[in-house]
């Protein structure tokens, strides 16, 4: 005759219902041994080493899973913080995304205002040259370049 272990209010051996819990708590806080982490019902089983069938005896303790997902969701610490790193990076993206449309605004705005002003110069000097006959050159900074009156084509002195 096979001696049948004794069955706790739990529904199944007190071995198995340590061995449900101890897997509940690894899920519960993210540290798995045997699955990869999800909190469901089959990692919950596959984690405790113990047959399905045998998992869904155990009534009060599936009560206790069942209030833990529904109080706390079904991701897991690991899940958790993943998800928070990603909601802030989604949001750091965002707030970098328009900044870069606001700098891009502004650049093509003072690109439009160089452009005219650069245009209006131009015509500045040639106004000027056409009065006075003096070639404007463009002068960098840092240039000391100063204007001279246009004559015609310069004479180089011969040796």
């Amino acid at each position: 005759m096979t001696h049948r272990p004794h069955i706790t209010e739990d529904g199944v051996s007190a071995e198995t219902a340590k061995a449900l819990r101890a897997a509940m708590l690894r899920l519960f806080a993210g540290k798995p041994q045997r699955t990869d982490g999800r909190l469901t019902k089959e990692n919950l089983w596959r984690e405790a080493q113990i047959s399905r069938a045998t998992m869904n005896r155990a009534q009060p303790i599936l009560a206790e899973w069942n209030a833990h997902i529904a109080e706390n969701g079904k991701t897991t610490v690991g899940e958790a913080h993943r998800d928070a790193e990603i909601s802030r990076l989604r949001k750091r993206l965002a707030d970098k995304t328009r900044q870069c449309t606001l700098l891009e605004t502004r650049l093509q705005a003072a690109a439009t205002a160089i452009s005219a002003l650069h245009h209006h110069n131009e015509a500045l000097r040639a106004e000027l040259a056409a009065r006075t006959g003096t070639v404007v050159p463009l002068i960098s900074p840092g240039d000391t370049a100063t204007p001279r009156p246009r004559r015609g084509p310069e004479r180089r002195d011969r040796p």
